[in-house]
C-alpha cells in the first residue's frame, strides 16, 4: 500500500520545506506534491504523527501536510475523471483521525481538527454517520475523567464542524443533517454546558484550570450559535430558559484570574461575553416572540456590561458585540418604552455612544503606523467590529424612532464638543473629529461605500456644515496640519459626494483635494486620491450612462491633476497606492484623447512601473489598476493613431518577455490580454510581426493551461490570433495542437465555455479547406462530452456553435456529418437539442445566432422532402420552436446539477478571472452572423423561396402549428413582404 512512499526521504523533506533557503524549500514541496497522488500516503502522514520516535516538529510538518492535503484532494469536483484519495485511505482516515486528534498536542490537535472538519463537511452525515456518537462517547468519557484536554478538542472540533450552518442556504437537505445533528447532540450538548458552568466556582481561583474552562464554554457558545442560525430547534425552545439564565450568569461574571496583562489582546472571558452577546443578539433579531421574556434582563446587563469597559483595546469586539445588540433592540421598536425618555437618550450618549465615538490613542497609532488598516476600517467599510462603527450603527437606530430627540440631544454634544476645540484647535482637534463623526452618523440614512450615501436626514444641512466647520481644514496653507481633520474633510467630500452641490463645492473644492495630493501622509494623499475618484464617477442623474464630471470640468487643471496622482508613489508607503491608480484609470477614461499631448510624459510613468512590480508582485489591486491604465492607453493612442502600437510593443515586449519566461504567474493573465489588444490593432489583412507568430507556440505548452487563472486571458488571446492570423496558424502546423487545447478545455464543465470561444472564432475566421478534415473528430469530441456531461450550459453552446456551423458550411455538410457519426443522429440533435432546449439559450447575439441557424436547417436542408426519410415529421415542431425562441421568455430550467456547476464556476471565476480580467482589454462581444440584420425577415424570407421550390407543401406544415404560431409568422411574412406558395 505505502510501500511505494520511501519514509525516510519523507520525513527528510517535511522538515526540508520549513528551510529559509529556496533550494532546499522547493524540491522538498516538489517530493510531497509528487507523493500526494500515490495510493497510502494520507496514511503514511498518520502514522508519522503517531510514532513516538519522530521529532515534535516532523509531526507538525505532518499534521499540515495532511490537513492541506485533505483540502485539495478530499472533496472530488465534477471535472475530476479519478479520485486521488482511494477507497482505502478514505476509510483509514475516518477510523484513526479522531483519535489520534484528541491524542495529540494543541499544535497538532488544531490542525487535525480543521481536517476532520473539512472531511466532515464533505462526508457528514450521510457517508460518515458514526463520527458524532463517536466523538460523543469520547466526550462523555472525558468528562467522567475531567480531561479538559479533550474535551475543549472535541468543541474546538464540533464548533469547526457546524460553522457552515451560519452561513449555508436553506435546504432540505441541510435541515435534515440539522436535524440529525440536534436528535443526536442537543440534550447531551445542553447537559455538558451546564456541568461546566458548574465548575467554575470550584476553579476560580485556578488560573490554569478556570482558563481551560471558559475555552470549554466559548466553544459552547460559538456551537449554540451554529445550531440556532438556521431556525431555532424545538429542543432549544424547550430549554431556553436553561441557556439564557446561564448566559445571564456568565456575562456577570468577573474573577481576577482571567483578567489578562495585555492591554490589546483579547481574554478568554471577553471572548465569551463577546460570543454570548452575538447569541442574544441572534435571538433578539430572529426569534423575538421566544427572547422576549429575557429582553429587558439582557438589555439591563449589557448596558451594566458596556458601563464598567473602558477603552483598552482588548474590549474593542465585546463592545461592538455589545452594542450591536442594543442596535437590534432600538432599531427594532423591542421595548420602545426602555428608549423614549429624553434621560435614558442622554445617558446612552454620553455613556455609551460618545465614548465610544471618540478617536482613540490607538486611532491615532494606525493612522500614523498602519495608514493601510486605518483606510480599509474608515472608508472602506472594514469596520464592521470597531467601536465606532457598532456606536454609529446605534445612533442610526435610534434615530429611526427618536430622530427629533437625537438630533436636539446630539446637537449639545456637537455644539459643546466643536466649541471645545475652537478654544484650543491645536489640543482639542479630537473633539473636532468625534464631531464630525457624530454628524456622518446622524445624517446618513443609506448607502453604501460603492454609492456613497443614497439617503440622509433633513435636519442637518449637509452643505451649511461642510462650509461653516469643515471647509477651513482643506483652506489652510499647511497640508500637513492636523492631519486627521484633512482627512475627515476628505472623508466628508466622499460620503456626501452625491448630495453636495457640484459647481458650488465639488468641483470648487477641486483645486484643493489635487493640493492635498502632495502631502506625505499615507492617509490625507490617499483620502485626496479617492476623492478624485469617486467624484469623477458620479453619475449624470438625467443620463446615468453618462459621467455627471465632464472633461470640460477638469480639463483646466488635468495636467496638474496627474502630476499630483503619480507624484504619490514617490512617498514611503505609498509606492504602489491603490488609490492613486484608480483615479489615475478614471481621469484617463475621461479625457481620453485630450492626453494625447501628455503621452509621452505619462505612458514612461506606466510602463516604469509595470518594470518594476513584476520583480515581486505584492500589491493585486495597484497591479490590477495599473494594467486597467495601460489598455485604456493603448486603445486611447492607437484609436488616433494605428502605428502607435509599434511604440507600445517596443516597450512592453521586453517586459512582457522577461514576465512569461521567469514565469510570475500573477501578470501572465494581464500579458496575455493586451498582447490580444495590441494584436488586434493588425485587423484581419496586415502582416502581423514575427514576435507575434513565435510566441503563438507557447501558448499552447500545457503547462500554461494547467492553470485556471489562465483560461480566460488565453483564450481571449487564441480568438485575437485566430481572428487576425488564422492563416499564419495553419503555416507553421499548430491547428491541430490549438484543437488539442480545445479538447482538453471541453472535458471540463466549468471550462468549456472558453473551448467554445475558441472553436467558435475557428469556425468563422479559418480557412474552411484547412479545418474542414478536423471537423469529423471535433463532432465526436463534442456528442461524446453531451453524452457523459450534459448542461445547461454545455447544450447553450453547443446550440450556438451548431448554428454557427450550418451557416457558415451549410447544412447539407452539417446533417452529412453528424449522420457520419451514428445514423439518424441528426435526427435526435433536432428533437433532442434544438426542439428541447433552443429556448433556453440566453443573450441577444447568440439568440440571433441559434435562430439563424434553425432558419437554415428549416430551409435549405432537403433531406425533410426527401421521401426516404421521415425527418418531415420535425419540421413543423422546430419552426415553431424557433418562433417561441422569437416570441417567448426564456426557458431557464436547468439540469439538475447545474447548480452545483455553476457554484463551481463562481468559485473559479472569481480566483480567476475576477481579479485579472480587464474591463479595457475587453474585446467587445462579436456579432459572428453581423450579416443578417433582422432574424425574423431572415426567416420570412427563406420561408418564401422554400415554398417557391415546394409549392403547397409548406403551407400545409405550417397548418399543423399552434394558431398563435403560425399568426407570428404571418406577422413576419407581412414585414417581410413576402408569401407563402
Amino acid at each position: 500500500m505505502a510501500a511505494s512512499i520511501n519514509i525516510e526521504q519523507l520525513t527528510n523533506c517535511l522538515m526540508q520545506t520549513l528551510s529559509p533557503d529556496l533550494n532546499v524549500r522547493k524540491p522538498a514541496e516538489i517530493f510531497i506534491e509528487s507523493c500526494s497522488n500515490k495510493p497510502g500516503y494520507s496514511q503514511q502522514l498518520l502514522q508519522l504523527i503517531q510514532r513516538s520516535d519522530i521529532d515534535a516538529t516532523v509531526k507538525l510538518c505532518a499534521a499540515i501536510a495532511f490537513k492541506n492535503f485533505i483540502k485539495k484532494y478530499w472533496t472530488v469536483s465534477f471535472d475530476d475523471d479519478v479520485d486521488t484519495i482511494n477507497a482505502n485511505d478514505r476509510m483509514y482516515c475516518k477510523n484513526v483521525i479522531v483519535d489520534l486528534m484528541l491524542n495529540s498536542d494543541k499544535k497538532i490537535q488544531k490542525q487535525l481538527s480543521e481536517a476532520v472538519s473539512l472531511i466532515g463537511k464533505a462526508d457528514f452525515p450521510e457517508k460518515w454517520p458514526n463520527l458524532l456518537e463517536n466523538m460523543m462517547i469520547k466526550l462523555n468519557e472525558s468528562c467522567q475523567q475531567y480531561n479538559f484536554n479533550i474535551i475543549t478538542g472535541i468543541l474546538q472540533t464540533v464548533d469547526s464542524l457546524f460553522k457552515r450552518y451560519q452561513y449555508e442556504a436553506k435546504s432540505e437537505k441541510l435541515w435534515q443533517e440539522i436535524k440529525f445533528v440536534l436528535d443526536t447532540f442537543a440534550k447531551t450538548f445542553t447537559e455538558l454546558f451546564v456541568w461546566i458552568v458548574k465548575l467554575i466556582p470550584e476553579h476560580l481561583n485556578n488560573k490554569q484550570n478556570i482558563q481551560v474552562i471558559m475555552q470549554s464554554l466559548v466553544y459552547c457558545s460559538e456551537i449554540f450559535y451554529s445550531l440556532n442560525s438556521q431556525d431555532l430547534a424545538e429542543y432549544f425552545e424547550d430549554n431556553m430558559n436553561v441557556w439564557m439564565t446561564h448566559f445571564i450568569q456568565l456575562l456577570q461574571l468577573n474573577a481576577k484570574t482571567l483578567v489578562t496583562d495585555s492591554d490589546d489582546e483579547m481574554g478568554v472571558l471577553e471572548r465569551l461575553k463577546s460570543q454570548i452577546c452575538e447569541n442574544i443578539t441572534m435571538f433578539a433579531e430572529k426569534y423575538s416572540e421566544e427572547f422576549d421574556p429575557y429582553l429587558p434582563q439582557f438589555i439591563n446587563q449589557v448596558w451594566t456590561l458596556l458601563d464598567s469597559l473602558d477603552n483598552k483595546a482588548k474590549y474593542d469586539i465585546l463592545v461592538s458585540n455589545a452594542i450591536r445588540f442594543l442596535c437590534i433592540i432600538a432599531d427594532r421598536g423591542l421595548h420602545k418604552e426602555i428608549f423614549e425618555k429624553e434621560q435614558i437618550l442622554q445617558q446612552m450618549c454620553s455613556r455609551v455612544i460618545i465614548p465610544n465615538m471618540q478617536f482613540r490613542e490607538s486611532d491615532e497609532e494606525l493612522f500614523e503606523d498602519n495608514p493601510d488598516e486605518y483606510i480599509r476600517r474608515d472608508v472602506e467599510g472594514a469596520d464592521i467590529q470597531t467601536r465606532r462603527r457598532a456606536a454609529c450603527d446605534l445612533v442610526k437606530a435610534l434615530s429611526k424612532h427618536f430622530e427629533k430627540i437625537m438630533t436636539d440631544v446630539f446637537s449639545k454634544f456637537i455644539e459643546t464638543m466643536l466649541m471645545n476645540y475652537s478654544q484650543n484647535p491645536q489640543q482639542n482637534w479630537k473633539s473636532k473629529n468625534t464631531a464630525i463623526y457624530l454628524v456622518t452618523s446622524l445624517v446618513v440614512k443609506g448607502g453604501s461605500v460603492r454609492l456613497g450615501t443614497t439617503s440622509t436626514s433633513d435636519l442637518i444641512n449637509i452643505s451649511s456644515f461642510f462650509n461653516n466647520v469643515i471647509r477651513t481644514d482643506l483652506e489652510r496653507s499647511d497640508i500637513n496640519e492636523m492631519p486627521v481633520l484633512k482627512a475627515d474633510a476628505l472623508k466628508y467630500l466622499i460620503i456626501f459626494r452625491n448630495q453636495l452641490p457640484v459647481q458650488e463645492i465639488l468641483l470648487a473644492m477641486m483645486p484643493q483635494i489635487i493640493r492635498h495630493l502632495s502631502s506625505p501622509i499615507v492617509v490625507i494623499h490617499s483620502y485626496s486620491a479617492i476623492c478624485i475618484e469617486k467624484i469623477l464617477t458620479l453619475r449624470d442623474p438625467n443620463n446615468p450612462s453618462l459621467p455627471l464630471i465632464k472633461a470640460e470640468n477638469i480639463s483646466q487643471f488635468s495636467l496638474q491633476l496627474l502630476e499630483g496622482l503619480f507624484g504619490v508613489w514617490q512617498f514611503p508607503g505609498s509606492q504602489e497606492n491603490d488609490y492613486s491608480i484608480k483615479a489615475i484609470l478614471r481621469v484617463f477614461s475621461l479625457l481620453r484623447e485630450q492626453l494625447l499631448p501628455y503621452f509621452n510624459v505619462l505612458l514612461p510613468k506606466l510602463t516604469e512601473k509595470v518594470a518594476q512590480v513584476a520583480k515581486n508582485p505584492t500589491k493585486p489591486n495597484f497591479n490590477h489598476y495599473l494594467f486597467e491604465t495601460l489598455s485604456i492607453s493603448i486603445r486611447i493612442a492607437c484609436s488616433k493613431s494605428s502605428d502607435s502600437v509599434h511604440s507600445f510593443e517596443n516597450v512592453l515586449f521586453p517586459i512582457f518577455q522577461t514576465i512569461l519566461v521567469q514565469d510570475i504567474q500573477e501578470f501572465t493573465p494581464y500579458v496575455f490580454q493586451i498582447l490580444a489588444l495590441l494584436l488586434e490593432n493588425y485587423g484581419t489583412t496586415e502582416q502581423v510581426p514575427g514576435p507575434y507568430m513565435e510566441l503563438f507556440s507557447f501558448l499552447l505548452v500545457p503547462l500554461l493551461w494547467e492553470r485556471p487563472a489562465n483560461y480566460g486571458s488565453l483564450t481571449r488571446l487564441i480568438q485575437s490570433y485566430v481572428k487576425c492570423c488564422s492563416n499564419e496558424i495553419i503555416k507553421i502546423g499548430k491547428l491541430e495542437p490549438l484543437l488539442g487545447v480545445f479538447q482538453k478545455l471541453i472535458s471540463s464543465r466549468s471550462n468549456d465555455n472558453f473551448a467554445f470561444k475558441i472553436i467558435d472564432y475557428l469556425i468563422i475566421f479559418a480557412d474552411s479547406a484547412a479545418i474542414m478534415p478536423l471537423m469529423k473528430q471535433v463532432f465526436f469530441i463534442l456528442f461524446q462530452r453531451l453524452t457523459h456531461a450534459k448542461t445547461t450550459k454545455y447544450v447553450r453552446s453547443l446550440l450556438k456553435f451548431f448554428s454557427l456551423f450550418v451557416h457558415k458550411f451549410g447544412v447539407k455538410i452539417f446533417y452529412e456529418l453528424v449522420e457520419s457519426l451514428q445514423n439518424k443522429l441528426f435526427r435526435m440533435v433536432l428533437e433532442k437539442l434544438f426542439i428541447a432546449d433552443a429556448q433556453k439559450v440566453t443573450g441577444v447575439i447568440d439568440r440571433k445566432i441559434v435562430c439563424i441557424g434553425m432558419t437554415d436547417i428549416l430551409t435549405d436542408l432537403d433531406q425533410f422532402f426527401s421521401t426516404t426519410d421521415d425527418l418531415i415529421t420535425l419540421w413543423a415542431p422546430l419552426l415553431q420552436c424557433l418562433i417561441a425562441v422569437f416570441e417567448l421568455p426564456q426557458d431557464k430550467t436547468e439540469q439538475a446539477e447545474d447548480h452545483f456547476v455553476e457554484i463551481e464556476e463562481m468559485n473559479i471565476g472569481y480566483q480567476a478571472s475576477f481579479q485579472s480580467r480587464l474591463v479595457f482589454a475587453t474585446n467587445q462581444e462579436l456579432d459572428l452572423i453581423a450579416d443578417i440584420g433582422q432574424p425574423k425577415l431572415y426567416l420570412a424570407q427563406k420561408l418564401h423561396q422554400l415554398s417557391c421550390r415546394y409549392p403547397g407543401k409548406i403551407s400545409t406544415l405550417i397548418s399543423s402549428m399552434s394558431p398563435d404560431a403560425a399568426k407570428f409568422l404571418q406577422n413576419y411574412l407581412i414585414m417581410a413582404n413576402v408569401n407563402i406558395s
